[in-house]
């Protein structure tokens, strides 16, 4: 699935960010990297410098001389920018930028305007659609890198919540009554050692440990842990 995603950099104007763009790109399992007119020689040795690793994405980007045959491959173009244009684009949400990912057997390129500018209309007049990243009204503007990765972060979210899911509930937690025995273990040891001192906040005592225990929603081998500790520090 994630082959089906491009990153389309436009004007970019320093290696170094192309560079941290290919690095955020190879943590989230992303390899193609598009590069319209770059403002300096690429590949140079500073994006490769910044990519720490990422030589791959770096050696294998394709360069382009203008926008239209960047785009070329894909069927859909999403545009990034800072602020809302008033251009004839339909503005999407990141609701539906997720349901836009989430659709099989669509190559979906992803485009970046430059550092100091962003796109220009002419630029994205060549897209489907523009996504804003929501940001402080006070200061919208993200570097080009830092867009990027939050780009690659919600697509990689979105294509891997089923594994996440799974993840979470294959953690068995312990039934209530191994959690109840170690509770009373644990109180009864405490009333040896004279804890519920005053006698008449006991019980109120008692329930901030239930509440404590209750809610940590241990696992068998947690609780066996836990177990081995309140057992170890009893010892005399």
């Amino acid at each position: 699935m994630k082959s089906k995603f491009g990153f389309i950099l436009v004007k970019p104007q320093l290696g170094e960010n192309i560079g941290a763009c290919a690095r955020s790109m190879k943590n989230f399992g992303f390899t193609k990297l598009y590069i319209v007119e770059p403002k300096i020689n690429f590949p140079n040795h500073k994006a490769k410098a910044t990519s720490v690793g990422a030589y791959d994405i770096i050696n294998k980007a394709k360069v382009f001389d203008k926008v239209e045959n960047a785009i070329k491959s894909f069927n859909i173009v999403i545009s990034l920018s800072a602020r809302r244009r008033d251009i004839n684009k339909k503005h999407i949400s990141f609701k539906e930028f997720q349901n836009i990912v989430k659709q099989k057997n669509l190559n979906v390129g992803l485009m970046f305007g430059p550092e100091a500018s962003g796109l220009s209309n002419k630029d994205l007049s060549y897209s489907n659609y523009i996504l804003q990243i929501p940001t402080s009204s006070k200061f919208k503007s993200l570097n080009l890198s830092h867009s990027l990765t939050l780009i690659c972060y919600e697509i990689f979210k979105i294509l891997n919540n089923n594994i996440i899911k799974k993840k979470t509930l294959n953690l068995k937690i312990s039934s209530k009554l191994k959690i109840s025995s170690l509770v009373t273990h644990l109180t009864n040891l405490l009333e040896k050692k004279d804890f519920f001192i005053p006698k008449e906040k006991k019980h109120s005592m008692i329930l901030n440990i239930n509440n404590l225990i209750y809610r940590l929603q241990p696992n068998d081998k947690e609780l066996r842990i836990l177990a081995s500790i309140i057992s170890s520090l009893s010892k005399k």
